[in-house]
């Protein structure tokens, strides 16, 4: 493995209590040094190491996106691993969780080695497999959780859908439980959402679709916090989007239930109004709400009842995307915009700072999954995130690295973005010096 140094940078991790001019020496992936002594760093990565000049600009853990939906096996013409990992590095992130909705589900042993393999073979970002819930992710019996969670699964889930049940939640959170691993759930009631295509309010009533009341989440994240209290296990809830659910949540860890929850950049940020225009690429599950939602969201992130925030990059390909709204798959990506969206709109624009945003996308969702990462410490895998917070930029959609162009954030001005990404010691994406995943 190659060393390398990186000196000059704001070494910034606030889960550490770190914010200081200093250096980092990377050896055999792992980071040997993180001061203040340049001569020492140097010492510890080494006489052939590369070195990286981070001229002054923060240096913080490699950030973690811990949904994403990557379509590999199953619909390499939509994304791969190879595409997403390279999506992930040019937006900042070291390290990617894919969600199991695949063709066919990741929902045994074979099919998570499958990733694991495919991923170290492409390089690029860490890929973490999560195993689906149930065999074939129809909602019927359990999967292979415990031979699954072997190979390296480090969670479970039957993203895209609910578990259908109470009973059949209640055994998944057992066997999770055991395995200490958490259960992230889509929460979701078909029987109220129906054919609902957005929010249910004056919007859909005016746009002649059909709509998906809020309680349509709400009463699926009470249901799962009442499970996780009986079984004990823990419960992740995904993509947040109604203000009863941040509340719900917050309630449940007063009480010491095992749950934790994230929330999407464009959950943050966009409200039902954008989908007047019937643009599909505002079709999203759940669906874009109120600014009554965007604000309890904001707030759940900064008093603790939302722990992360995650891209739930979700490609689609071009053609299905065109089709009127109603017909059209529900899904954005995010991975190469989530680190501005939530800088600009949250930092730039709120009352957020660096300091509350960069755990919520490394040391949080790494201690959600048991990862190992998200901090800058001697010892660990030297994944970095170098990041400028002043640098403005164009979001154009026809340069991603990811195969889809579904993002609701094209022609977007942004503040703050990564401008290189460091994995395990190796860079693998550097705005300035050429350094690209391709």
């Amino acid at each position: 493995m190659p060393s390398l140094l990186i000196k000059n940078a704001k070494l910034f991790d606030p889960s550490a209590g770190l914010d200081m001019s200093g250096h980092i020496a990377v050896k055999d992936g792992i980071i040997r040094y993180l001061g203040g002594d340049e001569g020492t760093a140097a010492l510890a990565a080494g006489p052939d190491a590369v070195v990286f000049d981070a001229r002054g600009r923060m240096a913080t853990p490699g950030l973690i996106d811990m949904h994403v939906h990557l379509r590999d096996p199953g619909n390499d013409a939509v994304e791969t691993i190879a595409s997403g990992a390279m999506a992930a590095v040019a937006g900042g992130f070291t390290s990617v969780v894919c969600m199991p909705n695949t063709e066919p589900p990741v929902d045994d042993e074979a099919s998570v080695i499958f990733q694991q393999r495919e991923a170290r073979r492409v390089g690029f970002a860490n890929v973490f497999p999560v195993g689906a819930i149930t065999a074939g992710r129809k909602g019927g019996e359990l999967a292979e959780m415990s031979q699954m969670a072997s190979a390296g699964a480090v969670a479970f889930s039957d993203d895209g859908d609910a578990v259908p049940t109470a009973g059949l939640l209640r055994r998944a959170l057992t066997y999770a439980k055991m395995l200490n691993r958490p259960i992230l759930e889509h929460c979701e009631d078909e029987s109220l959402k129906g054919e609902g295509v957005m929010d249910e309010g004056f919007m859909s009533t005016m746009l002649g679709l059909k709509g998906i009341p809020d309680e349509c989440e709400e009463v699926i994240v009470a249901r799962d916090v009442a499970m996780s209290r009986l079984t004990g296990a823990h419960v992740h809830i995904q993509h947040v989007s109604t203000a009863n659910s941040v509340e719900i949540i917050r309630n449940a860890k007063l009480e010491g239930s095992r749950v934790t929850a994230e929330a999407t950049p464009h959950h943050l940020t966009l409200t039902c109004d954008v989908v007047k225009g019937y643009d599909p690429v505002f079709k999203v599950n759940p669906p874009l709400r109120s600014e009554q939602d965007i604000v309890a969201l904001r707030k759940g992130l900064k008093d603790g009842a939302i722990d992360a925030i995650a891209s739930d990059h979700a490609p689609h390909l071009e053609e299905a995307k065109e089709l009127e709204f109603a017909q059209a798959p529900s899904g954005m990506i995010g991975l190469e915009t989530a680190l501005g969206v939530v800088a600009t709109k949250l930092i730039d624009e709120d009352d957020f700072t660096w300091e509350d945003l960069i755990p919520l996308l490394t040391s949080k969702p790494s201690d959600i999954l048991g990862l190992g990462r998200g901090r800058l410490k001697v010892g660990l895998p030297g994944d970095v995130t170098i990041i400028d917070p002043d640098l403005v930029w164009t979001v154009d959609c026809e340069r991603f690295y990811s195969k889809s162009r579904n993002c609701p954030f094209n022609g977007w001005k942004l503040k703050g973005r990564a401008v290189a990404t460091i994995v395990s010691g190796k860079i693998m994406f550097d705005l300035e010096g050429g350094i690209d995943p391709c």
